[in-house]
């Protein structure tokens, strides 16, 4: 009896029993390239990417392989998108933010002022509209987005001279990622739009008056402290900073159903482990920079009271001249009406008093 005969004949206990198995056709080995944002001394940020490079290999068996690349191994920190959208790389790992300069819509993905906090964000993304529209908005660039972690609200950052009323933020040199500074320079301040990695050389040199970047671990580790001694809080600007893996369309379309689900589950879990480890460590590095003389101070009601008139004003103004902006940023602003209407009445308050506690 031929092979063939067997195996219609025997059935496939039969075939098992008798150590002769049907041909097998292995997936054929993938191998992307992924293009960070952010350097290697950041862990938890470059960390996100890296967790999601090993999550999809162990889901695949070793067979979908990612390598990681800092910012300025393959491309420039800023080149990334203009990378997935050519295909020089699959994927980017960024703050959309960072691209507002194409186009003021990619801000929405990732934070701006006076927005959406961080389970707000991720809430807006998975189960509003917010993951639709920004890809559909993405897919002008190529680009299939999936979240990739949320710093939280962060610090507003690092300043050689207080801040006691708005007039003092006339002509300060600002490094302030993405948006916040389109707000900022209405309110005087000359923002700087600066990578990482070349920040606290900008700082030390007196090229920058302040700085912002994330928080206390990101911060510390950048040595922003030992130059500018005020530490302001909180960023109204980045009220939940959302990071996005940004995948090249043609290459997750020719991707199986298989490893599209395993993709989007990856980027699920680094999501998860990228904020959950923020808010693990801030908490020890703020006691260490208070205990070494950093002054952390909130930042004064003028400030405060401007900056978001100003951001609703600017809002305004780009709905008027910007349909990708106003399509998604309508969607958002109504989100989060009903988001700060909820969480007033359950998290902002249980949060106040527990805080209060001091426990």
């Amino acid at each position: 009896m031929d092979r063939r005969s067997l195996i219609k004949n025997a059935g496939i206990a039969g075939v098992l029993a008798a150590g002769i198995a049907p041909a097998v056709h292995a997936q054929a080995a993938i191998r992307w390239r992924l293009a960070s944002s952010f350097p290697k001394s950041l862990d938890t940020l470059i960390g996100g990417a890296e967790t999601f490079a090993r999550k999809v290999s162990d889901m695949s068996g070793g067979k979908f392989v990612i390598s990681i690349h800092a910012a300025g191994e393959l491309m420039p920190a800023f080149g990334v998108v203009d990378g997935v959208q050519n295909g020089t790389v699959e994927v980017a790992q960024t703050a959309p933010y960072y691209f507002f300069g194409k186009d003021e819509t990619f801000a929405l993905g990732c934070a701006i002022p006076f927005g959406l906090n961080s389970r707000q964000m991720t809430a807006w993304m998975y189960a509003g509209n917010g993951l639709k529209l920004m890809r559909e908005f993405y897919a002008k660039y190529n680009i299939v987005s999936f979240p990739g972690g949320n710093t939280g609200a962060q610090m507003g950052g690092w300043y050689r001279k207080q801040i006691k009323s708005v007039a003092d933020l006339k002509g300060l040199k600002f490094r302030v990622g993405g948006f916040a500074g389109k707000v900022l320079e209405r309110m005087g301040v000359v923002p700087q739009n600066i990578p990482g990695g070349e920040i606290y050389q900008a700082l030390e040199k007196g090229t920058l008056d302040a700085v912002e970047f994330v928080g206390p671990y990101d911060d510390q580790k950048l040595g922003f402290n030992k130059v500018a001694p005020y530490y302001y809080y909180p960023a109204w600007w980045e009220g939940g900073a959302q990071l996005d893996l940004m995948v090249n369309a043609k290459a997750y379309e020719g991707l199986s159903a298989e490893n599209k689900a395993i993709v989007e589950a990856a980027a699920a879990y680094a999501h998860v482990e990228v904020q959950a480890k923020y808010d693990a460590k801030n908490p020890t590095a703020l006691k260490q920079l208070v205990g070494s003389g950093t002054k952390v101070l909130p930042f004064p009601k003028d400030v405060m009271d401007r900056a978001f008139k100003e951001s609703m004003a600017l809002y305004a103004e780009i709905s008027a001249r910007n349909p990708n902006w106003k399509k998604v940023y309508d969607d958002y602003s109504a989100f989060r009406k009903d988001q700060n209407l909820w969480f007033r009445f359950t998290e902002a308050r249980f949060d106040g008093f527990m805080q209060a506690q001091k426990l």
